[in-house]
Parts: C-alpha cells; sequence; structure tokens
C-alpha cells in the first residue's frame, strides 16, 4: 500500500510518496526562502499564495516519479496543524479535494508527530520507548515517546524556541536570512570562550527551557562595540555554543528521568553540526544512542507526513468530511493509531 502525503504548514511546499514495502518512492519540495528574503521573515499571506501555485506542481512530479495511480494509495496525509492557518488550508484542501475526487481515505496528521517520527525513514530505525528532543524554529520540546501516539511532554520553552533564538540573534549579527544556518555556518570561524554568554534556567531543575535571556544578551554584546568580522564570529560561536550546551544538559536531564536509552533528535535545528557532535558525545558517555532523521528530513517535509500518515491509515483511520485545521495542537490529544475507532 502506498500513501501520498502534503506538507503546507509554513513555507515549505511538499509532497511525496511512501509505499509500506518499497519505502520513499517520491520526495518532492519547493522551499520559499528567495520569496521572503526580502522581508526578514515569513510572511502568511505570501506563503499560502506560493502553496496554492506550487502544491499541484510539485504533486504531478510525485506521482510520475513514483509511477503511482489513484487506486494504489491507502489514502492521503496531509499536516492539519500546528502552523499556519492560511497554508495549512492550501494543503488540507488540495488533499481533501483529491480523496473525493479519488474516493480514498483523507488524514490530516499532527506537524510535530511527524517530526517525532521522521527517524523512521532511515535504515536504522528507533524502537520505542525513546526520549525526544524536538527543537526547532517554533517548537523546543521534552518528550517522553513511549509509542506511535503516546507522547508525555516533559519540558518545553516558556518563550521563544531554540531555533528563534538562533535566528533572532543571527538578525542582530547582521546575518542575511534564514539566519541560523548562516549563524551556524559563521561560528565555526569563531574562538571559544571570548563571550560569556547565559544559558537559561540550567541553574533549575526540570526540563523547560527559556532562551528569550540569551537574545537580550546577544543584543547588549552588540551595542557594547563595533562588529568587527573576528567579534561577529566570536560571538555566533559564542550563541551556538550557549544554545547547545542549553539543549544537552536538558537532553541528558530527560534521559535520566525517563530511564530510556534511546534519545531522538527530530527538528530543523537537529541538523546543527555542532549539537550532533556534542549530543554523541554526551550520550556515548551513558551508553545512549542518539537517532536523527538525515539533514534534508529534519527540515519541513512531506516524507515525514507520510510516515505518520502511514501508520494511522493503516489502523483505519480518516478525518471527517470538512477541510478542518489547527493553528495549534497539543501532542498530549494524540492517541495510538487506531484508539479512537
Amino acid at each position: 500500500m502506498r500513501v501520498l502525503a502534503i506538507e503546507s504548514s509554513c513555507d515549505e511546499s511538499a509532497v511525496a510518496v511512501l509505499d509500506e514495502h518499497e519505502g520513499l518512492l517520491a520526495h518532492e519540495l519547493w522551499s520559499q526562502i528567495d520569496l521572503h528574503r526580502l522581508y526578514g521573515g515569513v510572511v502568511p499571506e505570501l506563503a499560502s499564495r506560493d502553496h496554492v501555485q506550487r502544491l499541484p506542481q510539485l504533486l504531478q512530479a510525485a506521482l510520475e516519479k513514483s509511477k503511482t495511480k489513484p487506486d494504489q494509495l491507502l489514502g492521503i496525509a496531509y499536516t492539519a496543524g500546528p502552523g499556519l492557518v492560511g497554508a495549512l488550508l492550501t494543503g488540507a484542501a488540495l488533499a481533501r479535494s483529491l480523496a473525493l475526487g479519488w474516493s480514498v481515505p483523507a488524514l490530516g496528521i499532527h506537524h510535530l508527530e511527524a517530526h517525532l517520527l521522521a527517524p523512521l525513514l532511515e535504515p536504522l530505525a528507533p524502537g520505542f520507548p525513546q526520549t525526544a528532543l524536538l527543537v526547532s524554529g517554533g517548537h523546543t520540546m521534552l518528550i517522553d515517546v513511549r509509542g506511535i501516539g503516546d507522547y508525555r511532554l516533559l519540558g518545553e520553552t516558556r518563550d521563544d524556541a531554540a531555533g528563534e533564538a538562533f535566528d533572532k540573534s543571527a538578525k542582530l549579527l547582521g546575518l542575511p536570512y534564514p539566519g541560523g544556518p548562516q549563524l551556524a555556518r559563521l561560528a565555526e570561524e569563531g574562538r571559544p570562550g571570548v563571550f560569556d554568554l547565559p544559558r537559561p534556567m540550567l541553574d533549575r531543575p526540570g526540563c523547560e527551557f527559556s532562551f528569550s535571556g540569551l537574545k537580550t544578551a546577544v543584543m547588549l554584546a552588540v551595542r557594547a562595540a563595533p562588529l568587527t568580522d573576528t567579534r561577529r564570529a566570536d560571538l555566533a560561536r559564542a550563541v551556538q555554543d550557549a544554545i547547545v550546551d542549553t539543549l544537552c544538559v536538558k537532553a541528558l536531564r530527560a534521559l535520566d528521568q525517563t530511564g530510556h536509552r534511546t534519545l531522538v533528535v527530530a527538528g530543523g535545528v537537529g541538523a546543527n553540526r555542532a549539537l550532533r557532535e556534542r549530543l554523541a558525545l554526551e550520550a556515548g558517555k551513558i551508553g545512549v544512542r542518539v537517532y536523527y532523521p538525515r539533514p534534508e528530513f529534519c527540515t519541513d517535509n512531506a516524507a515525514m507526513v507520510a510516515v505518520a500518515g502511514m501508520q494511522r491509515l493503516r489502523a483505519g483511520e480518516h478525518s471527517p468530511g470538512g477541510i478542518g485545521v489547527r493553528a495549534r495542537w497539543s501532542l498530549a490529544e494524540l492517541r495510538p493509531p487506531g484508539a479512537a475507532l
């Protein structure tokens, strides 16, 4: 059986086809980075309009590449939230229309669950239970994952997400949009220990995060003296070190709390090389194995939506009629595949 998946939660348009036995047959993606660069961030209305233009093209390419016909599909999975409502509606409307025309079920997928299940795309996929660090531009969370649909939140950010801290710090440093990857590249040229930036909430127990204070510290450092190339690189290194240190310490606390020997890192910041190296080192010391999706599946994509969709469509789930999406949607509301039937 095959699943067609559509992702349109923010500024990536994506379509994928996943086969239960043959694996990922097609993965088409269009990034809107160039569209939003002029504004220094995602403009929701422009994102929605671009999805309308791009998704049909990506759909046709994915079907042709995978040689898929409608009668081969188990169903159509689409991102139903959380995300930008207008952007979500474009993907949901396309998915529901196709499902109606092809007489196959359609299912709205939780965007964060899709991120959590993205490592299942890899040849060496993690098992359950696991501790998950979900870290992106919009979310920073530690989750006790006991199985698909069985999630217990251990801690999350109280303000800015880690990816947001990367992006906002990059903007303060005068780096182009999107700032996070630019800051990470510049940090490789910086010297460690030149700036002493705060590691928020490490002096408190638990798995909560806060990155707004780090952003303020960066702003003050930028204002303190002119930003030469050397100073900019050193400050970029300090920002990355502060975020990576915080994420690693909190992840180790979560592992100690759950007792799990598997750590899954998902979301766009999971592609950061410094974070991967540090987690591999620290987790290896305590006998924990760390799993990631490959970098192209860390950011928003339809392949991860297809994985989540396959699990739930195979269990007989489908979304009732109508085009429903949610800007906010707690993971705690989810249940294991088929449990709600």
